[in-house]
């Protein structure tokens, strides 16, 4: 049951994005238009940002990590996918007075990809734990703001070709 509340809570706040801006949506818009009353909204998130965060962990975190494919390549061009299929729900995010919120949670997981991948790829040589941390930053810093500018130029770009060019870069300093 909890579940399905959550899920009808997400699909909801999905579909108010679609015409409004992150920061012009409030819980009785959501609870509203779900036709859940505001105590269970609160029972299931603190706030519009939980249920956001929930959002994001179940359609794009937990899918990632389900994936087969290995490779970062795959799991970034998922991560893409998904802005495409949900263009208004990112842009009305992206464009709100929450887009630190929103940045904050992509780099935290894009540091999470790019740790796993470090790990994965040089396993046989010893790299000391700041150091991986180093270059986790730097190319988490990259490869969002690559992923800011995509979204600010209307995500016109393919993301196979962004990924490909991540790639290249990548290759090029090992």
């Amino acid at each position: 049951m909890a579940h399905t509340t959550k899920r009808t809570l997400s699909e909801t706040l999905k579909k108010i994005l679609q015409e409004k801006s992150l920061d012009k949506v409030t819980v009785v818009d959501i609870v509203e238009a779900s036709a859940i009353n505001r105590q269970t909204f609160y029972y299931h998130f603190k706030d519009i940002y939980d249920l956001l965060e929930w959002i994001f962990t179940n359609e794009v975190i937990e899918e990632i990590e389900n994936e087969k494919e290995e490779n970062w390549q795959q799991k970034f061009i998922y991560v893409f996918e998904y802005a495409i299929k949900n263009k208004e729900l990112i842009k009305n995010i992206y464009n709100s007075g929450s887009k630190e919120y929103f940045l904050k949670f992509v780099y935290k997981q894009t540091n999470l990809l790019i740790i796993n991948f470090i790990e994965k790829e040089y396993k046989d040589k010893k790299i000391k734990e700041e150091n991986k941390k180093f270059i986790a930053n730097f190319y988490k810093y990259g490869f969002v703001g690559v992923i800011e500018d995509w979204i600010e130029n209307g995500m016109k770009e393919n993301p196979k070709e962004i990924v490909s060019k991540l790639d290249n870069l990548i290759i090029a300093n090992r």
